[in-house]
């Protein structure tokens, strides 16, 4: 079979629409349903201007509000667990999920922290005293030692905790300001999907084929890397099986180049329904699945991006906390804002448009309007106008 070409144009359109950032953010709103239909929502610790999660959610439709993904949790409409991190993901995916709770033991047991995590006998009896108290926190537990950040060095007891929720005997009851509280895995997930069984090959083809539908198009490596459920070996196993029913791609980069891929059969209708991309302007959180693979990213759009968090301050390119600006189909800049809460305050502290990209007061005043509705989604408020200093 030929390959099928895709200009770099479509290819950024076809990766915009089905990570539901092509449309204006408005309209009927189905939580469910964004997250099924981006597989996974990352969360974050860090409330910037607002939480990852939260504003992953609210850029793909604006009527979110703030605490929706944790009533879904609640309700059971989403379970906890690790992708590439910690991530919600729709209950419905439980049952091709139970390979990635012994993929996530089997590391632990290869991993050095394990060592300081109580033994078997100790992990039950914390898992007894969840089941006669219910849900607790690692606040309710105690351990001797030290208590800095790194996994490695955490209290037993965290440990402990840690390794049964990634072994999936423990799971995420709820939270509370972002507290994890742990449960039960039986007292969690519901038994009519924590009880189906999958084989070891539906489960992988399940992933492959899933992480594809939502990439569009993908490299082994791209593919591999969406859930991290899989090997690389396992995907190209899954490739080699199924090639009667994908399509060779060939994608033009935005530097001219060209890279192989695959997608599933079908794609060409996908893009023959393709619309333009909204013009609305974006503020993206840097979490956002669209563009969380910077490689993809910069091959697409031309955009180099790296989270600064954990860059030392006077090592850092552009700041703290830089979020990318989407127009249309192109990335066109960045911006890093501040919320100051003591006088509900957002505050644009610096502009960074892309070289090439005019920034006249037009593009200005669709910024300024983003913000006032990013300010109103966190109970802040924003000035226009009061953003000129902010430029580079």
């Amino acid at each position: 079979m030929s390959a099928l070409k895709l200009s770099n144009r479509t290819a950024r359109r076809l990766w915009l629409q089905t990570h539901g950032l092509a449309n204006t953010p408005t309209g009927p709103f189905d939580l469910s349903e964004i997250v099924a239909n981006l597989g996974f929502v990352q969360l974050d610790s860090i409330r910037h201007i607002e939480r990852a999660h939260d504003h992953i959610v609210w850029s793909r439709n604006q009527n979110y509000r703030v605490g929706g993904l944790d009533n879904l949790l609640k309700n059971r409409g989403i379970f906890e667990h690790f992708t590439h991190d910690a991530s919600v993901l729709p209950m419905t995916f439980l049952p091709m999920w139970r390979r990635q709770f012994q993929r996530k033991a089997e590391w632990i047991a290869k991993a050095g922290w394990w060592k300081r995590m109580p033994d078997a006998e100790g992990r039950e009896l914390i898992k007894a005293r969840i089941m006669r108290e219910g849900a607790l926190c690692t606040k309710d537990f105690d351990s001797e030692g030290p208590r800095p950040t790194e996994m490695w060095h955490r209290p037993a007891h965290k440990l402990g905790l840690d390794y049964m929720w990634y072994a999936g005997e423990l799971a995420t009851c709820h939270r509370e300001k972002f507290v994890k509280y742990y449960d039960l895995a039986e007292r969690v997930f519901p038994a009519s999907l924590w009880g189906q069984e999958e084989s070891e090959a539906a489960q992988i083809n399940w992933l492959c084929t899933e992480a594809l539908r939502r990439l569009g198009f993908a490299t082994v490596g791209e593919i591999q890397r969406f859930w991290d459920a899989c090997s690389n070996a396992e995907v190209r196993i899954w490739l080699e099986q199924n090639k009667a029913l994908l399509v060779p791609v060939v994608i033009e980069t935005a530097n001219g180049a060209t890279t192989q891929a695959w997608a599933l059969s079908g794609i060409e209708d996908r893009i023959s329904k393709l619309e333009e991309a909204t013009t609305r302007l974006r503020v993206i959180n840097p979490f956002d699945p669209a563009f969380r693979d910077r490689k993809r990213t910069e091959q697409l759009f031309d955009f180099s991006y790296r989270n600064e968090i954990f860059v030392p301050a006077a090592k850092r390119q552009y700041g703290y906390y830089v979020y990318p600006i989407l127009e249309g189909a192109r990335l066109v800049g960045r911006v890093s804002l501040k919320a100051d809460r003591d006088v509900g305050a957002l505050m644009l502290e610096q502009l960074w448009p892309e070289a090439g990209v005019a920034w006249p007061s037009s593009r200005q005043a669709k910024l300024e309007s983003e913000l006032v509705r990013f300010a109103r989604f966190s109970d802040l408020t924003f000035e226009r106008g009061s953003s000129e200093q902010g430029r580079n």
